[in-house]
């Protein structure tokens, strides 16, 4: 026996499906998010636009006022009546400019006239642009021009500053609550989810033992809403799969059992039918004796195989389980089928190394692999070659049996793991179509998984072998 270290590899590694998946729910709170902020921005949007325009046509109303009432001075009155009002101005809210035809200065604390401004009671919103007395730099405000009957252009401007800060502290308002609301909103959901998370993983690892053979379990229910509804419809369907299971298993465990007794009769019996045959020198009796044998012994092979597959299917699953050594089994594996492979004039060779620890039932692993090593040996023709490799792979050890034989057809990979089934290549070869199913049975109850692939020529079975923590 040949036992090499073999290096790590990824490749090939087995992939486990992650079991993230995403909540209904917090796909439904992530959209409300979502929706509620543009509907919070949309919202914002609108009362700035409403808060501005309101502001502006109350600033022109106030505007369109004043210009009225210099409308009742005269031409020559109106320098006076501006200076007037400049040195009354407490709140300093109201600027002033009077301008000739051409634009120039006159009088009042507005220096110079915009250039966008238009003549004509037009209110316009100007952002620190209007040149006032005194260089200081001007707020933001909403002037409107005039030109009176002489030509001269009078501006009248008003600081909006005071209805700026109560529109920003509106808008503050309004963003810090709705940010306080989607807070709440999302905290809420967040506690929603993690409870519906919370259920959707008690049942998941029902369903997991479940779908590992435990049809005892049942999906956990804590309440009336959907999720209790479709479990309550699982666990009836439940019952039902079991309790048929149950009685089919019954039959076909009673129809096996209660064969077996005349079948092992009909067996001594012809023993007996033998013996005088070859006493009264009936040659020919005898060989037909001898074929009928066979034919029960084939018959009471197949029936010990039945028996296995569902006593092992009966076992606790890991009532049983301690840490075992992949690399010592195969070698006695190897050690137990050599002398038949070298026999049969087929090259048997192992590759272990040592440490490959997998948990498991010691008796039905060596009967697993042993299994996979008799149909390796069995389907080989003399002169081939029979491999059991056994490699380390982050997932797990990962043991490759391979053989030189016909191959199993990409078709049939899958049916030759089920009870019976027996390729058409090998269906001159003695047996019951029961060996990959036995063996099939025991890596369930291990949790490992099993592959068939093309060895090219023969067939190669690769058994993963995961590492998962006894249950106490």
């Amino acid at each position: 026996m040949r036992r090499l270290p073999l290096n790590k590899s990824h490749t090939g590694d087995h992939v486990l499906p992650s079991g993230r998946w995403q909540s209904s729910t917090a796909k439904f709170a992530s959209f409300y998010a979502a929706f509620f902020t543009l509907s919070l921005l949309l919202l914002l949007g609108f009362i700035a636009y409403s808060i501005t325009a309101t502001m502006e046509r109350s600033t022109d109303v106030v505007i369109d006022w004043q210009l009225n009432y210099f409308e009742s001075f005269s031409d020559d009155d109106v320098e006076r009546a501006i200076r007037n009002r400049l040195e009354h101005e407490r709140l300093h809210a109201n600027y002033y400019g009077l301008f000739d035809a051409d634009g120039h200065w006159l009088a009042g604390d507005v220096l110079a006239l915009p250039p966008n401004v238009p003549i004509g009671r037009k209110g316009v919103t100007l952002k620190h642009t209007l040149q006032i007395d005194g260089a200081q730099t001007s707020p933001v405000m909403r002037v409107m021009a005039q030109r009176r009957t002489d030509g001269k252009i009078l501006l009248v401007g008003r600081d909006l500053t005071h209805y700026l800060s109560i529109r920003e502290n509106s808008i503050d308002a309004l963003v810090l609550g709705g940010v306080l609301c989607l807070a709440l909103g999302a905290l809420v959901a967040y506690l929603l989810t993690r409870r519906q998370m919370a259920r959707i993983g008690e049942m998941r690892t029902a369903t997991r033992a479940i779908a590992q053979g435990d049809l005892s379990r049942r999906l956990p229910v804590s309440g009336r809403d959907e999720l209790d509804m479709l479990a309550h419809l699982v666990n009836h369907m439940l019952g039902e799969v079991e309790r048929l299971m149950g009685e089919v298993k019954g039959a076909c465990d009673g129809i096996a059992h209660d064969l077996r007794t005349p079948l092992a009769h009909v067996r001594t019996r012809l023993s007996q039918i033998a013996g005088r045959a070859l006493k009264h020198n009936d040659w020919e009796l005898d060989a037909d004796v001898v074929n009928v044998r066979q034919d029960v012994d084939r018959l009471l092979e197949t029936f010990r195989a039945m028996m296995r597959v569902s006593e092992i299917g009966t076992l606790d699953r890991r009532g049983a389980f301690e840490e075992v050594n992949l690399g010592v089994l195969l070698g006695e594996v190897w050690e137990l089928y050599e002398p038949l492979a070298e026999s049969s004039n087929i090259k048997m060779r192992v590759e272990t190394y040592a440490g490959a620890i997998v948990p498991g039932d010691r008796a039905l692993l060596f009967e697993a692999f042993s299994n996979l090593a008799d149909n390796a040996i069995k389907f080989t023709p003399p002169g081939g070659m029979v491999g059991i490799v056994l490699r380390e792979f982050p997932s797990g050890p990962r043991v490759e049996v391979t053989d030189s034989g016909p191959g199993i057809p990409a078709e049939e990979r899958e049916a030759v793991l089920q009870r019976f089934y027996r390729s058409e290549r090998t269906r001159h070869l003695p047996g019951t179509g029961l060996g990959l199913s036995v063996v099939s049975a025991i890596l369930r109850l291990h949790d490992f998984s099993i592959s068939i692939t093309d060895a090219g020529p023969g067939a190669r079975i690769t058994v993963h072998c995961y590492r998962r923590p006894i249950a106490s």
